[in-house]
Protein backbone atom coordinates (compact mmCIF):
# COMPACT_ATOMS: atom_id res chain seq x y z
CA UNK A 1 0.00 0.00 0.00
CA UNK A 2 1.38 3.65 -1.20
CA UNK A 3 1.44 6.40 1.49
CA UNK A 4 1.42 10.18 1.07
CA UNK A 5 5.25 11.41 2.30
CA UNK A 6 4.50 13.37 5.53
CA UNK A 7 5.86 16.41 3.97
CA UNK A 8 3.56 16.66 0.66
CA UNK A 9 0.54 18.22 0.80
CA UNK A 10 -2.91 16.46 0.47
CA UNK A 11 -4.46 15.92 -2.82
CA UNK A 12 -7.17 18.14 -3.62
CA UNK A 13 -10.65 17.02 -3.51
CA UNK A 14 -11.60 16.53 -7.13
CA UNK A 15 -15.43 18.10 -5.99
CA UNK A 16 -14.25 21.33 -4.33
CA UNK A 17 -12.58 24.35 -5.93
CA UNK A 18 -8.93 24.01 -5.81
CA UNK A 19 -9.43 28.22 -5.13
CA UNK A 20 -12.17 30.43 -4.21
CA UNK A 21 -14.23 32.53 -7.18
CA UNK A 22 -13.21 36.12 -7.51
CA UNK A 23 -14.59 38.20 -5.45
CA UNK A 24 -18.11 39.27 -7.33
CA UNK A 25 -18.27 43.35 -7.67
CA UNK A 26 -20.57 45.73 -6.28
CA UNK A 27 -22.74 47.31 -9.08
CA UNK A 28 -21.17 50.44 -8.27
CA UNK A 29 -18.03 49.30 -8.69
CA UNK A 30 -18.65 48.26 -12.15
CA UNK A 31 -20.42 51.35 -13.28
CA UNK A 32 -17.07 53.08 -12.04
CA UNK A 33 -14.75 50.62 -14.18
CA UNK A 34 -17.28 50.91 -17.40
CA UNK A 35 -17.37 54.16 -17.44
CA UNK A 36 -13.44 55.10 -16.89
CA UNK A 37 -12.69 52.40 -19.54
CA UNK A 38 -15.78 52.96 -22.25
CA UNK A 39 -16.03 56.73 -21.57
CA UNK A 40 -12.37 58.00 -20.24
CA UNK A 41 -12.53 61.90 -21.96
CA UNK A 42 -15.88 62.53 -21.01
CA UNK A 43 -15.89 64.86 -18.04
CA UNK A 44 -18.76 64.96 -15.60
CA UNK A 45 -20.58 68.15 -17.24
CA UNK A 46 -21.05 66.05 -20.25
CA UNK A 47 -21.54 62.77 -18.20
CA UNK A 48 -24.84 64.27 -16.37
CA UNK A 49 -25.55 66.38 -19.67
CA UNK A 50 -28.82 64.20 -20.85
CA UNK A 51 -28.81 65.86 -24.32
CA UNK A 52 -25.11 64.19 -24.23
CA UNK A 53 -26.67 61.01 -23.16
CA UNK A 54 -29.70 60.93 -25.88
CA UNK A 55 -27.00 61.29 -28.62
CA UNK A 56 -24.32 59.35 -27.42
CA UNK A 57 -26.73 56.29 -27.05
CA UNK A 58 -25.48 52.92 -28.98
CA UNK A 59 -28.23 52.09 -32.20
CA UNK A 60 -26.19 50.05 -34.57
CA UNK A 61 -25.43 46.30 -34.41
CA UNK A 62 -21.90 46.73 -35.28
CA UNK A 63 -21.44 48.88 -31.74
CA UNK A 64 -23.45 46.00 -29.93
CA UNK A 65 -21.09 43.47 -31.39
CA UNK A 66 -17.89 45.49 -30.64
CA UNK A 67 -18.77 46.34 -27.54
CA UNK A 68 -19.71 42.80 -26.67
CA UNK A 69 -17.03 40.98 -28.21
CA UNK A 70 -19.99 39.15 -30.25
CA UNK A 71 -18.93 36.36 -32.42
CA UNK A 72 -19.47 36.19 -36.07
CA UNK A 73 -22.26 33.75 -36.46
CA UNK A 74 -24.26 35.42 -33.52
CA UNK A 75 -23.74 39.08 -35.28
CA UNK A 76 -25.36 37.62 -38.49
CA UNK A 77 -28.36 35.98 -36.66
CA UNK A 78 -28.46 39.52 -35.44
CA UNK A 79 -28.40 41.40 -38.09
CA UNK A 80 -32.61 40.01 -38.75
CA UNK A 81 -33.28 42.10 -35.55
CA UNK A 82 -31.64 44.79 -36.07
CA UNK A 83 -33.36 45.47 -39.26
CA UNK A 84 -36.63 44.43 -37.52
CA UNK A 85 -36.30 45.93 -34.21
CA UNK A 86 -34.60 49.15 -32.95
CA UNK A 87 -31.82 49.04 -30.71
CA UNK A 88 -30.60 51.96 -28.18
CA UNK A 89 -28.76 52.02 -25.14
CA UNK A 90 -27.72 55.02 -23.36
CA UNK A 91 -24.02 55.30 -22.02
CA UNK A 92 -25.32 55.62 -18.29
CA UNK A 93 -26.97 52.39 -18.59
CA UNK A 94 -24.67 50.67 -20.75
CA UNK A 95 -22.31 51.08 -17.98
CA UNK A 96 -24.40 49.43 -15.47
CA UNK A 97 -23.91 46.28 -17.31
CA UNK A 98 -21.29 43.63 -16.25
CA UNK A 99 -19.70 42.93 -19.25
CA UNK A 100 -18.03 39.67 -17.98
CA UNK A 101 -21.86 38.06 -17.79
CA UNK A 102 -23.19 37.16 -20.46
CA UNK A 103 -26.67 36.70 -18.36
CA UNK A 104 -26.23 39.87 -16.68
CA UNK A 105 -29.94 40.94 -16.32
CA UNK A 106 -29.35 44.36 -17.38
CA UNK A 107 -28.03 43.33 -20.38
CA UNK A 108 -30.46 40.92 -20.96
CA UNK A 109 -33.19 43.87 -20.81
CA UNK A 110 -31.33 45.85 -23.36
CA UNK A 111 -28.65 44.16 -26.17
CA UNK A 112 -30.80 42.40 -28.67
CA UNK A 113 -30.62 38.31 -28.67
CA UNK A 114 -31.19 35.98 -31.22
CA UNK A 115 -33.94 34.60 -28.86
CA UNK A 116 -36.47 37.67 -30.13
CA UNK A 117 -36.62 35.63 -33.29
CA UNK A 118 -38.89 33.35 -31.14
CA UNK A 119 -42.02 33.47 -32.24
CA UNK A 120 -44.72 30.74 -31.13
CA UNK A 121 -48.16 31.12 -33.13
CA UNK A 122 -50.04 32.54 -29.87
CA UNK A 123 -47.85 35.85 -29.79
CA UNK A 124 -48.95 38.67 -31.50
CA UNK A 125 -47.90 42.51 -32.73
CA UNK A 126 -50.54 43.82 -30.24
CA UNK A 127 -51.27 41.66 -27.69
CA UNK A 128 -53.22 44.03 -25.52
CA UNK A 129 -55.14 45.39 -28.85
CA UNK A 130 -54.83 48.44 -28.26
CA UNK A 131 -55.48 49.39 -31.60
CA UNK A 132 -59.25 48.01 -31.15
CA UNK A 133 -59.75 49.97 -28.17
CA UNK A 134 -58.42 53.10 -30.25
CA UNK A 135 -61.01 55.41 -31.05
CA UNK A 136 -58.75 57.77 -32.83
CA UNK A 137 -55.27 57.53 -33.26
CA UNK A 138 -53.10 58.12 -30.24
CA UNK A 139 -55.42 57.17 -27.84
CA UNK A 140 -56.69 53.76 -26.39
CA UNK A 141 -60.17 54.22 -24.47
CA UNK A 142 -60.30 50.69 -22.58
CA UNK A 143 -61.57 51.49 -19.14
CA UNK A 144 -64.94 53.87 -19.12
CA UNK A 145 -62.54 57.10 -17.11
CA UNK A 146 -59.37 57.02 -17.88
CA UNK A 147 -57.36 56.67 -21.56
CA UNK A 148 -53.40 56.25 -22.69
CA UNK A 149 -52.36 59.37 -23.93
CA UNK A 150 -49.55 58.03 -26.68
CA UNK A 151 -47.60 60.88 -27.64
CA UNK A 152 -44.49 59.24 -29.08
CA UNK A 153 -42.89 56.27 -30.41
CA UNK A 154 -39.35 56.95 -29.21
CA UNK A 155 -37.39 55.67 -26.44
CA UNK A 156 -34.10 56.70 -25.40
CA UNK A 157 -33.55 53.13 -24.60
CA UNK A 158 -35.67 50.58 -25.98
CA UNK A 159 -36.56 47.47 -23.57
CA UNK A 160 -36.61 44.16 -25.36
CA UNK A 161 -40.14 42.56 -24.09
CA UNK A 162 -41.36 45.71 -24.84
CA UNK A 163 -45.72 45.49 -25.31
CA UNK A 164 -44.87 47.98 -27.95
CA UNK A 165 -42.51 46.92 -30.05
CA UNK A 166 -44.92 47.38 -33.24
CA UNK A 167 -44.38 50.86 -32.43
CA UNK A 168 -40.58 50.70 -33.12
CA UNK A 169 -41.46 49.35 -36.59
CA UNK A 170 -44.62 51.43 -37.86
CA UNK A 171 -43.71 54.62 -36.23
CA UNK A 172 -40.57 57.16 -35.91
CA UNK A 173 -40.83 59.88 -33.22
CA UNK A 174 -43.15 62.30 -31.66
CA UNK A 175 -46.47 62.07 -32.57
CA UNK A 176 -47.73 65.66 -34.94
CA UNK A 177 -49.10 68.96 -33.25
CA UNK A 178 -52.85 68.12 -34.96
CA UNK A 179 -52.55 64.43 -34.13
CA UNK A 180 -51.97 65.84 -30.36
CA UNK A 181 -54.79 68.45 -30.66
CA UNK A 182 -57.17 65.37 -32.26
CA UNK A 183 -56.23 63.96 -29.22
CA UNK A 184 -57.20 66.35 -26.68
CA UNK A 185 -60.49 67.22 -28.70
CA UNK A 186 -61.39 63.22 -28.14
CA UNK A 187 -60.54 63.66 -24.42
CA UNK A 188 -62.37 67.17 -23.86
CA UNK A 189 -65.46 65.55 -25.97
CA UNK A 190 -65.75 62.71 -23.08
CA UNK A 191 -66.77 63.91 -19.87
CA UNK A 192 -65.79 60.31 -17.81
CA UNK A 193 -62.62 60.66 -18.85
CA UNK A 194 -61.02 61.61 -15.70
CA UNK A 195 -57.69 60.09 -15.84
CA UNK A 196 -54.99 60.40 -18.33
CA UNK A 197 -51.82 58.40 -19.00
CA UNK A 198 -49.07 60.30 -21.15
CA UNK A 199 -47.11 57.33 -22.55
CA UNK A 200 -45.59 56.14 -25.66
CA UNK A 201 -42.61 55.58 -26.37
CA UNK A 202 -41.27 57.77 -23.41
CA UNK A 203 -42.96 61.20 -22.82
CA UNK A 204 -40.21 62.44 -20.80
CA UNK A 205 -37.78 62.32 -23.65
CA UNK A 206 -39.92 65.25 -25.20
CA UNK A 207 -38.71 68.90 -25.24
CA UNK A 208 -39.89 70.99 -22.51
CA UNK A 209 -42.22 72.96 -24.89
CA UNK A 210 -43.58 70.45 -26.33
CA UNK A 211 -44.43 68.27 -23.57
CA UNK A 212 -46.34 71.90 -22.16
CA UNK A 213 -48.16 72.34 -24.85
CA UNK A 214 -49.54 68.92 -23.86
CA UNK A 215 -50.05 69.54 -20.44
CA UNK A 216 -51.88 72.70 -21.00
CA UNK A 217 -54.11 71.45 -23.49
CA UNK A 218 -55.17 68.00 -21.05
CA UNK A 219 -55.10 70.66 -17.76
CA UNK A 220 -57.94 72.91 -20.03
CA UNK A 221 -59.77 70.40 -19.84
CA UNK A 222 -62.19 70.96 -16.73
CA UNK A 223 -63.43 66.94 -16.32
CA UNK A 224 -59.33 65.42 -16.06
CA UNK A 225 -58.72 65.39 -12.72
CA UNK A 226 -55.53 63.53 -12.93
CA UNK A 227 -52.48 63.20 -15.11
CA UNK A 228 -50.17 60.24 -15.28
CA UNK A 229 -47.30 59.68 -17.18
CA UNK A 230 -45.43 56.35 -18.16
CA UNK A 231 -41.60 57.02 -18.08
CA UNK A 232 -38.56 54.80 -17.93
CA UNK A 233 -36.68 57.88 -17.88
CA UNK A 234 -35.67 57.62 -14.04
CA UNK A 235 -34.23 54.35 -15.06
CA UNK A 236 -31.83 54.67 -17.76
CA UNK A 237 -31.82 58.70 -18.45
CA UNK A 238 -32.03 59.76 -14.93
CA UNK A 239 -30.41 63.06 -16.05
CA UNK A 240 -33.26 63.92 -17.62
CA UNK A 241 -35.02 64.62 -14.68
CA UNK A 242 -33.58 68.06 -13.84
CA UNK A 243 -34.91 71.20 -12.48
CA UNK A 244 -36.22 72.58 -15.60
CA UNK A 245 -38.32 69.21 -16.14
CA UNK A 246 -39.83 69.06 -12.50
CA UNK A 247 -40.49 72.75 -12.57
CA UNK A 248 -42.36 72.57 -15.50
CA UNK A 249 -44.82 69.38 -14.60
CA UNK A 250 -45.24 70.86 -11.07
CA UNK A 251 -47.50 73.67 -12.45
CA UNK A 252 -50.10 71.37 -14.08
CA UNK A 253 -50.97 69.02 -10.50
CA UNK A 254 -51.83 66.82 -9.92
CA UNK A 255 -49.23 64.82 -11.90
CA UNK A 256 -48.08 61.44 -10.68
CA UNK A 257 -45.37 58.98 -12.57
CA UNK A 258 -45.12 55.78 -12.58
CA UNK A 259 -41.56 54.36 -13.46
CA UNK A 260 -40.34 51.05 -14.38
CA UNK A 261 -37.59 49.37 -12.43
CA UNK A 262 -36.88 45.62 -12.76
CA UNK A 263 -34.14 44.88 -10.83
CA UNK A 264 -31.75 46.24 -8.39
CA UNK A 265 -28.84 46.71 -9.58
CA UNK A 266 -31.27 49.55 -11.68
CA UNK A 267 -31.40 51.51 -8.06
CA UNK A 268 -28.35 53.79 -8.17
CA UNK A 269 -27.22 57.19 -6.87
CA UNK A 270 -28.35 59.24 -10.10
CA UNK A 271 -31.67 57.62 -10.53
CA UNK A 272 -32.55 57.70 -6.68
CA UNK A 273 -31.60 61.22 -6.92
CA UNK A 274 -34.06 61.88 -9.96
CA UNK A 275 -36.60 59.72 -8.07
CA UNK A 276 -35.96 62.27 -5.25
CA UNK A 277 -36.14 65.81 -7.95
CA UNK A 278 -39.43 64.21 -8.37
CA UNK A 279 -40.80 63.41 -5.08
CA UNK A 280 -39.67 67.08 -4.18
CA UNK A 281 -42.01 68.63 -6.54
CA UNK A 282 -44.50 66.82 -5.27
CA UNK A 283 -44.76 64.74 -7.85
CA UNK A 284 -45.54 60.88 -6.50
CA UNK A 285 -43.52 57.76 -8.02
CA UNK A 286 -45.12 54.53 -8.42
CA UNK A 287 -42.90 51.13 -9.75
CA UNK A 288 -44.26 49.09 -12.09
CA UNK A 289 -42.29 46.39 -12.67
CA UNK A 290 -42.43 43.31 -15.30
CA UNK A 291 -41.80 40.09 -14.54
CA UNK A 292 -39.15 38.62 -16.68
CA UNK A 293 -37.69 35.48 -17.20
CA UNK A 294 -33.29 35.55 -16.06
CA UNK A 295 -34.29 39.41 -14.80
CA UNK A 296 -35.97 39.10 -11.68
CA UNK A 297 -37.76 35.93 -12.01
CA UNK A 298 -36.20 35.02 -8.57
CA UNK A 299 -38.03 35.85 -5.32
CA UNK A 300 -34.77 36.67 -3.08
CA UNK A 301 -34.36 39.54 -6.04
CA UNK A 302 -37.62 40.98 -6.44
CA UNK A 303 -37.52 41.49 -2.62
CA UNK A 304 -34.44 43.01 -2.81
CA UNK A 305 -36.01 45.05 -5.69
CA UNK A 306 -39.10 45.98 -4.28
CA UNK A 307 -36.87 46.76 -0.23
CA UNK A 308 -34.92 48.94 -2.53
CA UNK A 309 -37.57 51.05 -4.28
CA UNK A 310 -38.87 51.48 -0.40
CA UNK A 311 -35.65 52.94 0.50
CA UNK A 312 -35.73 55.53 -2.08
CA UNK A 313 -39.43 56.20 -1.73
CA UNK A 314 -40.89 54.81 -5.03
CA UNK A 315 -44.05 52.73 -4.16
CA UNK A 316 -44.17 49.20 -5.56
CA UNK A 317 -47.16 49.42 -7.31
CA UNK A 318 -47.40 46.59 -9.91
CA UNK A 319 -45.82 43.18 -11.14
CA UNK A 320 -46.66 42.50 -14.68
CA UNK A 321 -46.59 39.38 -16.29
CA UNK A 322 -45.27 39.76 -19.25
CA UNK A 323 -47.02 40.52 -21.93
CA UNK A 324 -47.37 37.84 -25.17
CA UNK A 325 -45.69 40.30 -27.24
CA UNK A 326 -43.82 39.50 -30.53
CA UNK A 327 -40.08 39.00 -30.14
CA UNK A 328 -40.53 38.64 -26.24
CA UNK A 329 -41.04 34.80 -25.74
CA UNK A 330 -38.13 34.06 -23.97
CA UNK A 331 -38.69 36.86 -21.85
CA UNK A 332 -41.90 34.98 -20.59
CA UNK A 333 -42.93 33.27 -17.10
CA UNK A 334 -45.73 31.19 -15.99
CA UNK A 335 -48.46 32.64 -13.90
CA UNK A 336 -47.44 30.14 -11.30
CA UNK A 337 -43.70 31.76 -10.68
CA UNK A 338 -45.06 35.49 -10.47
CA UNK A 339 -48.00 33.92 -7.65
CA UNK A 340 -44.99 32.32 -5.91
CA UNK A 341 -42.90 35.47 -5.65
CA UNK A 342 -45.65 37.46 -3.93
CA UNK A 343 -46.45 34.48 -1.24
CA UNK A 344 -42.40 34.79 -0.31
CA UNK A 345 -43.11 38.63 -0.31
CA UNK A 346 -46.28 38.39 2.10
CA UNK A 347 -44.68 38.07 5.18
CA UNK A 348 -41.14 38.78 4.38
CA UNK A 349 -41.10 42.29 3.65
CA UNK A 350 -43.31 44.97 4.50
CA UNK A 351 -46.76 45.15 2.97
CA UNK A 352 -46.39 48.51 1.52
CA UNK A 353 -43.33 46.57 -0.18
CA UNK A 354 -45.68 43.83 -2.03
CA UNK A 355 -46.47 45.01 -5.56
CA UNK A 356 -50.23 43.97 -6.80
CA UNK A 357 -49.33 40.83 -9.34
CA UNK A 358 -51.55 41.49 -12.77
CA UNK A 359 -51.86 40.70 -15.96
CA UNK A 360 -52.49 42.55 -18.88
CA UNK A 361 -55.68 40.21 -20.50
CA UNK A 362 -54.57 39.01 -24.07
CA UNK A 363 -57.23 41.27 -26.55
CA UNK A 364 -58.28 43.86 -24.56
CA UNK A 365 -59.54 42.32 -21.43
CA UNK A 366 -58.09 44.90 -18.83
CA UNK A 367 -56.04 44.32 -15.93
CA UNK A 368 -56.73 41.10 -14.17
CA UNK A 369 -55.52 40.75 -10.38
CA UNK A 370 -52.99 37.55 -10.12
CA UNK A 371 -52.72 36.75 -6.06
CA UNK A 372 -52.58 33.99 -3.59
CA UNK A 373 -55.67 32.36 -2.18
CA UNK A 374 -55.71 32.88 1.57
CA UNK A 375 -58.90 31.85 2.12
CA UNK A 376 -59.73 27.83 1.78
CA UNK A 377 -63.51 27.71 2.09
CA UNK A 378 -66.92 29.59 3.78
CA UNK A 379 -68.40 26.95 6.62
CA UNK A 380 -71.25 28.53 8.05
CA UNK A 381 -70.31 31.45 10.24
CA UNK A 382 -66.49 30.34 9.79
CA UNK A 383 -64.11 31.39 7.30
CA UNK A 384 -60.91 28.75 7.40
CA UNK A 385 -57.99 30.30 6.26
CA UNK A 386 -53.94 30.24 6.25
CA UNK A 387 -51.61 32.78 6.46
CA UNK A 388 -48.36 33.51 5.35
CA UNK A 389 -46.16 30.69 6.97
CA UNK A 390 -48.77 27.97 5.97
CA UNK A 391 -50.49 28.18 9.60
CA UNK A 392 -54.33 27.36 8.98
CA UNK A 393 -57.06 28.77 11.26
CA UNK A 394 -61.11 29.70 11.62
CA UNK A 395 -62.40 33.22 11.86
CA UNK A 396 -65.81 33.24 13.32
CA UNK A 397 -67.75 35.68 10.99
CA UNK A 398 -70.68 37.85 11.55
CA UNK A 399 -73.59 37.85 9.53
CA UNK A 400 -74.57 39.51 6.32
CA UNK A 401 -76.44 42.91 6.63
CA UNK A 402 -77.11 44.72 3.84
CA UNK A 403 -76.03 48.25 4.36
CA UNK A 404 -78.21 50.98 3.78
CA UNK A 405 -76.77 53.77 2.01
CA UNK A 406 -78.22 57.13 0.53
CA UNK A 407 -75.79 56.99 -2.02
CA UNK A 408 -76.24 53.61 -3.18
CA UNK A 409 -79.83 54.66 -3.51
CA UNK A 410 -78.99 57.30 -5.99
CA UNK A 411 -76.58 55.43 -7.81
CA UNK A 412 -79.23 52.65 -8.36
CA UNK A 413 -81.73 55.41 -9.97
CA UNK A 414 -78.72 56.49 -12.09
CA UNK A 415 -78.68 52.94 -13.49
CA UNK A 416 -75.75 51.70 -11.84
CA UNK A 417 -74.97 48.14 -13.04
CA UNK A 418 -72.90 45.35 -12.15
CA UNK A 419 -71.29 43.77 -9.03
CA UNK A 420 -73.14 47.11 -7.36
CA UNK A 421 -76.62 45.67 -8.22
CA UNK A 422 -76.04 42.67 -6.22
CA UNK A 423 -74.03 43.64 -3.41
CA UNK A 424 -77.24 46.17 -2.82
CA UNK A 425 -79.90 43.52 -2.67
CA UNK A 426 -81.11 44.95 -5.94
CA UNK A 427 -81.05 41.82 -8.48
CA UNK A 428 -79.72 38.13 -7.87
CA UNK A 429 -77.71 38.28 -11.13
CA UNK A 430 -76.70 40.22 -14.04
CA UNK A 431 -75.21 39.92 -17.36
CA UNK A 432 -72.16 41.49 -18.27
CA UNK A 433 -72.75 44.52 -21.05
CA UNK A 434 -70.28 46.37 -22.68
CA UNK A 435 -68.89 49.43 -20.61
CA UNK A 436 -69.01 51.73 -23.95
CA UNK A 437 -69.14 51.04 -27.35
CA UNK A 438 -65.25 50.96 -27.85
CA UNK A 439 -64.22 50.11 -31.71
CA UNK A 440 -64.08 45.96 -30.43
CA UNK A 441 -67.40 46.40 -29.57
CA UNK A 442 -69.19 47.42 -32.13
CA UNK A 443 -67.52 45.08 -34.60
CA UNK A 444 -68.63 42.47 -32.21
CA UNK A 445 -72.11 43.45 -32.46
CA UNK A 446 -71.73 43.65 -36.39
CA UNK A 447 -70.66 40.08 -36.18
CA UNK A 448 -73.91 39.28 -34.08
Amino acid sequence: MSSVPANEPPAANPILPSAAPPPRKSPLEIYKANRARLYPNITDEQWNDWKWQQKNRVTTLEQVVELFSIDEFTAARLGDIAELYRTAITPYYLCLIDFDNPLDPLRVQSVPAVDEMLNPGELDWDPLNEEGDSPVTGIVHRYPDRCLFLVTSYCPLYCRYCTRKRKWVDEDGTTGARRIEKMIEYVAAHPEIRDVIVSGGDPLSLSLNYLEKILAGLRAIPHVEIIRFGSRVPVFLPQRIDNELTSLLEKYHPIWINTHFNHPHEITPESAAACDRLLRAGIPVNNQAVLLRGVNDCPYTMRELVQGLMKIRVRPYYLYLCDSVMGAEHFRTSVGEGIEIIEFLRGHTSGLAVPQFVMDAPGGGGKVPLMPNYILGNYGDSVVYRNFEGVIGRYDDVPRKPHQCVDCEDRESANERGIARLLNRTADRFEPTAVRDTPTAIKIKQRE
